[in-house]
C-alpha cells in the first residue's frame, strides 16, 4: 500500500490548510499519540475524510496510510500523501506512490460503502451476495449469466475490490455493487427476506484464530434471516477442518431448524484459478448448501449514534482505561489516545460484537463528538455499545 520513507523534520509544520497543486488535499488537523512519537493526519480529498500514519523511526520516517480509514481508490491515497509531501517540502527517500493513469479505478456507482445501505433503494427485485469474492471470476460469471439480479460482492482486500470495479466497466455490467468491508458487518444491514443465494466460496481456513471465520452461529443466523424461504447458504472449501467445522455450525445446538445439503467434488460451472490449482493437485473440494425454510422478521435500523451534547473536556484523560471491559453479548476496548493540541483528541476504539468488531476513531473538541470517517454499523449490538461509550465519555 502506498507509503513515503523520509528523513526526520519538524511536524509542527502540518497545519490545516490546502495541499497540492489543484490544493485537492485538505489538512484536518494533526493528533500526537499519547504513547509513542507517531503522529496521524486528518485528511479530506473530494468526499472522503481518512488518516494518514506518520510513523517515526531514529532514522527515518514513515507517511503511509491508516488501516482503519483508508479509502477504497488506492490513486487518492497516493495522491494525498504527495499533496502533503511537496507541501510540506519534505526529504523523501523512498517512494512508492507513482500514480498510474491506467489503473485508476473508475468512479462508479457500483461502489457502494457500508453507510448506503442505511437507506439504499435495490433496483432488482432479486438479489444474491458473495462474500470474499477475490478474482471475481465467480462474481462477474454469475451477474452475466444472471442479468436480471443484483449480485452484491463483498470483499475486504482492496486490490481485488479495485479489480471487479475496472472488470464491471469492461464489461459494462448493470448488476453488481461491489463493497470494500467485512462481510460479517455488512450483512446486517441487508433487509430480511430479500435475498436468493449468499455464497461464501473459499475462505480463509483461520485454523489458529478460529474467531476470524466468515462462517460462525452469528453468520449463520444474519445468513438465514437475509435469504428468501428457499435461498440458500453456500459454502465451498477445500479445507476439511473447515468443512467440519461448518457441520458442526450448521447442526449445533443453537440451531433450531435448518435443512443442510453436502457435496463432495461437485463440478462448477465456473473455476477459479485458486480452485483450479487444487484440482490439479486432486485436493477434494467440499460443498454445504444450507436452506432457509422460514420467513424472518424485518430489520429495522433506526439507530442513532450522534454523541449529542457530549464535547472534549480534560477529565476525559484521567478517566480512560486502556483495557478491554466485557458486558453481556459486547465489548469496548480504548486502544489509543491522540492529542490534538490542548482542546481536541481522537481516541481509538475497537467495540461490539466479539466475532464481528468494529474498529473506529472518536474525535472531540470543544463542541462536538462524532465518529471520524464513518458510523459504526447501524446493529442492535453496536448501538448498545455505542451507549456504554457514551456513558464512559460523559464527565
Amino acid at each position: 500500500m502506498p507509503h513515503i520513507t523520509v528523513k526526520p523534520f519538524d511536524s509542527s509544520c502540518i497545519v490545516k490548510g490546502n495541499y497540492g497543486d489543484a490544493e485537492e488535499t485538505k489538512v484536518l488537523f494533526k493528533a500526537e499519540d499519547n504513547f509513542s512519537d507517531d503522529e496521524l493526519i486528518g485528511i479530506n480529498h473530494g468526499d472522503e475524510d481518512f488518516l494518514l500514519h506518520l510513523k517515526k523511526n531514529e532514522a527515518t520516517w514513515l507517511l503511509k496510510y491508516d488501516k482503519v480509514t483508508r479509502p477504497l481508490k488506492v490513486n487518492l491515497l497516493k495522491q494525498s500523501i504527495a499533496d502533503v509531501s511537496r507541501g510540506l517540502n519534505l526529504d523523501v527517500l523512498q517512494s512508492n506512490i507513482t500514480i498510474h493513469p491506467t489503473k485508476i479505478v473508475p468512479s462508479s456507482v457500483y461502489e457502494k460503502g457500508i453507510e448506503d445501505f442505511v437507506d439504499i433503494e435495490y433496483p432488482f427485485d432479486s438479489l444474491s451476495i458473495e462474500v470474499g469474492f477475490g478474482s471475481g471470476k465467480h462474481l462477474l460469471y454469475q451477474a452475466q449469466k444472471n442479468p436480471e439480479r443484483l449480485y452484491i460482492g463483498i470483499e475486504i482486500h482492496t486490490p481485488s475490490a479495485e479489480q471487479v470495479l475496472k472488470q464491471i466497466d469492461i464489461l459494462d455490467l448493470k448488476n453488481i455493487w461491489v463493497v470494500n468491508y467485512d462481510a460479517r458487518l455488512l450483512l446486517e444491514m441487508i433487509p430480511s427476506n430479500i435475498c436468493h443465494q449468499v455464497f461464501v466460496h473459499f475462505p480463509v481456513p483461520w485454523d489458529k484464530k478460529p474467531h476470524r471465520r466468515v462462517i460462525s452461529p452469528s453468520f449463520l443466523k444474519e445468513s438465514m434471516r437475509v435469504l428468501e424461504v428457499g435461498g440458500r447458504l453456500e459454502l465451498r472449501t477445500d479445507s476439511y477442518k473447515y468443512f467440519w467445522y461448518s457441520m458442526e455450525t450448521f447442526l449445533g445446538d443453537t440451531v433450531a431448524k435448518i435443512g443442510v445439503e453436502v457435496r463432495k467434488n461437485e463440478a462448477l460451472e465456473i473455476t477459479s484459478k485458486y480452485e483450479a490449482r487444487w484440482l490439479k493437485q486432486e485436493k477434494d473440494i467440499y460443498d454445504v448448501y444450507v436452506t432457509s425454510s422460514e420467513k424472518s422478521e424485518l430489520r429495522v435500523l433506526a439507530f442513532d449514534f450522534s454523541f449529542k451534547d457530549i464535547v472534549y473536556k480534560k477529565e476525559i484523560l484521567d478517566k480512560i482505561s486502556y483495557k478491554p471491559e466485557l458486558f453481556e453479548g459486547f465489548f469496548m476496548h480504548f486502544e489509543r489516545l491522540f492529542k490534538i493540541g490542548d482542546e481536541a483528541v481522537l481516541i481509538k476504539l475497537a467495540f461490539g460484537s466479539f466475532d464481528r468488531p468494529e474498529h473506529k476513531y472518536i474525535y472531540l473538541d470543544k463542541t462536538e463528538a462524532y465518529y471520524f470517517n464513518s458510523s459504526p454499523v447501524k446493529t442492535l449490538t453496536n448501538y448498545k455499545t455505542h451507549l456504554k461509550i457514551m456513558e464512559y465519555l460523559n464527565v
